[in-house]
């Protein structure tokens, strides 16, 4: 299941409908090497059904064993693991990091449907949850707080991480329900049909559009959105947004450069072109004289990927999921448009 913090909360939702108790776990602290970012969250139901991961397997145990606890009682537990912990150390988590866990009792509530609502608009949701209670208030526009910590939610909204706050009122933490990602691919060659799986794995939803039937196939492609239209007629109707990447990967300009124009003047994150410096550099002619301004074409990532050495379809793939990831995580890492000769 890939990490997907909408799915996660709809399943809970069904669980807990159908008059199961819920526990929703969520990692709120990190320190050191952690195996699970702050946002990180598992469901778990009475009967041992599970959706989400807390960490890499080595204290889900622990957690689980709280859940019950949770459930029963309705009281929230914060849960700390670490190194020196003899039991996180038992259970693997010997990486150097902690992780703090909050395990609260999950229940239909109001929030809970309004975040699904934003969702399923491809809007984002902030929540202050109160480690103390599992006391939940959303952050809307004119949500007020007392100074202190309106200047301490306001800064942490700015960074728009999931982050643990201690306030005047106590100890909170920001949380963000975000749409998942996605990928378009553009061309359904060789390097798609690795890199769609990988993408999916890391928990895109990809979309793959080629106007050539031959190859956009549900054989070659299995669980892929396919789209045998033009790249204009696709971004007429779809419009990128901040969770959005897309590569283009035919080689062909009838194809790619009409991609590249719509998502050019779109909030997408990521836009990445195969080809040769050479033929990047063609490219960037021909957009320009199709109107893209030099601002645009600077968020071409073309070639495309980052510089690993890669040569196979497969290895080119996983270069660009690279590039997508350390663009997305804000990383610095080399990329193939800018290693030298």
């Amino acid at each position: 299941m890939m990490d997907d913090s909408g799915a996660i909360l709809r399943e809970a939702l069904s669980w807990a409908r159908k008059g199961r108790k819920v526990a929703l776990a969520t990692v709120v602290s990190t320190w050191g090497s952690s195996p699970r970012a702050a946002g990180s969250r598992l469901a778990v139901d009475e009967d041992g059904h599970m959706i989400g991961s807390v960490s890499g397997g080595c204290v889900e145990g622990e957690v689980l064993a709280n859940a019950e606890d949770v459930m029963r009682t309705g009281r929230p537990a914060l849960l700390e693991f670490g190194v020196s912990d003899g039991t996180a150390w038992s259970l693997g988590l010997a990486c150097g990091g902690r992780i703090e866990i909050l395990v609260e009792k999950f229940r239909d509530r109001p929030e809970f449907n309004q975040i699904v609502e934003q969702l399923d608009r491809g809007e984002e949701t902030a929540a202050l949850v109160a480690l103390d209670s599992g006391e939940r208030r959303l952050v809307e526009g004119d949500t007020q707080f007392d100074e202190a910590s309106q200047s301490l939610v306001a800064a942490a909204l700015a960074r728009g991480v999931e982050t643990a706050l201690d306030g005047p009122a106590g100890k909170f933490f920001l949380e963000f329900w975000r749409p998942p990602l996605s990928l378009i691919i553009v061309g359904a060659v060789h390097i798609a049909q690795a890199l769609a799986p990988i993408a999916a794995a890391a928990g895109y939803r990809v979309a793959l559009v080629d106007p050539r039937p031959a190859f956009a196939t549900p054989q070659r492609f299995p669980g892929v959105a396919l789209h045998t239209e033009w790249p204009e007629d696709f971004f007429a109707r779809i419009r990128p947004d901040s969770r959005c990447a897309m590569v283009a990967l035919t080689h062909e300009p009838r194809i790619d450069d009409a991609a590249l124009i719509a998502v050019l003047r779109s909030p997408a994150f990521y836009i990445g072109a195969l080809g040769s410096r050479g033929s990047a550099e063609k490219r960037r002619e021909r957009l320009r004289a199709k109107g893209c301004s030099e601002a645009e074409l600077a968020r071409i990532h073309g070639p495309v990927g980052l510089c690993i050495g890669a040569a196979s379809p497969p290895e080119i793939a996983i270069a660009i999921a690279a590039e997508m990831t350390a663009v997305l995580r804000q990383a610095q890492a080399q990329s193939l448009g800018s290693a030298a000769e």
